[in-house]
């Protein structure tokens, strides 16, 4: 028996793809990039926005018609703000605020998601289904009962209420999220330490917490945009003037009772905010992606 004639279709379908398949998955791309596009443009516009107000004088800011960029772009409003010593100020007690708080959180949350994760003991499965049901209470719910321990400890107008917390790993959430991660991680590593003398401190400082990176990189820039564009505790436990931070002192720039706005300088002092947030970004931005990737491919 000779060898089947090959069929001429078959060959020509494998080597040429459909015209009109070809031109459904063109018209597909094009819309996904017009969406992507107008979803950018729809992101970006309040950045935009900020920029060219901050780069508008206080008439044309204030002025009832509306104007995209102005014509000739004064950089005035930065120049106030950072010869502002009370902007300085504010910028220090957020930087001190916020990089207290988010180095006891990560810290604190990594050894209580290694206790969950690498160590076996009595209960443990039982205390982390009630450490996750906490996150079903909103943050208001519990508004009132810190504010009273905080007041009867002696807390209120000092920065404890907002730095100490998170000492003791009071985000759900983070615990969570690493806890996961580091379920992933084969538990080899822990008994080759073992055998080699190694407690849980060391294995959780120079083991576990290494292959975090990425996780932990993660975590350190969300905990660090919220402590950092915080508004509500800032302004219920800081009192004096002297301890506001940069959330709260942008705040007070507007006055209500006046009709004529400092915009130019508000604006001015909202972008320079960002800057830190930005920076902190690029600077784990390798770290986020691959936490996302690893997320992604390890079961």
């Amino acid at each position: 028996m000779g060898n089947p004639k090959p069929n001429p279709r078959k060959l020509s379908g494998s080597k040429h793809r459909d015209p009109g398949h070809v031109a459904k998955e063109s018209v597909r791309q094009a819309l996904l990039y017009i969406l992507l596009i107008l979803g950018s443009i729809f992101t970006f516009f309040p950045l935009f926005w900020v920029l060219s107000v901050s780069l508008k004088t206080r008439a044309e800011a204030n002025a009832p018609q509306l104007v995209w960029w102005p014509p000739k772009p004064h950089w005035d409003a930065y120049i106030q703000v950072l010869k502002d010593k009370d902007w300085l100020t504010y910028l220090g007690n957020s930087v001190f605020v916020s990089v207290l708080a988010v180095a006891g959180t990560v810290v604190s949350v990594a050894a209580v998601a290694y206790a969950f994760s690498r160590i076996d003991w009595p209960g443990r499965n039982v205390f982390f289904f009630l450490m996750l049901s906490t996150l079903m209470l909103p943050a208001q719910v519990t508004l009132v009962a810190q504010f009273v321990i905080f007041t009867k400890i002696d807390w209120m107008g000092t920065f404890n209420p907002i730095t100490i917390p998170g000492f003791f790993a009071g985000s759900a959430m983070y615990i969570f999220l690493l806890r996961q991660f580091m379920m992933t991680l084969p538990r080899e590593y822990d008994e080759a330490a073992m055998l080699d003398g190694a407690n849980h401190f060391q294995i959780w400082w120079r083991i576990i917490l290494p292959m975090c990176r990425p996780i932990l990189a993660t975590i350190t820039v969300f905990l660090f945009v919220a402590h950092w564009n915080s508004l509500q505790a800032p302004l219920i436990y800081l009192k004096r003037k002297s301890m506001h931070t940069l959330p709260i002192g942008i705040t007070t720039m507007r006055n209500p009772q006046m009709v004529d706005q400092p915009w130019p300088m508000i604006m001015a002092a909202s972008a320079l905010t960002m800057v830190p947030l930005i920076i902190a970004f690029f600077l784990a931005q390798r770290y986020v992606l691959q936490s996302y990737v690893l997320s992604g491919t390890k079961g």
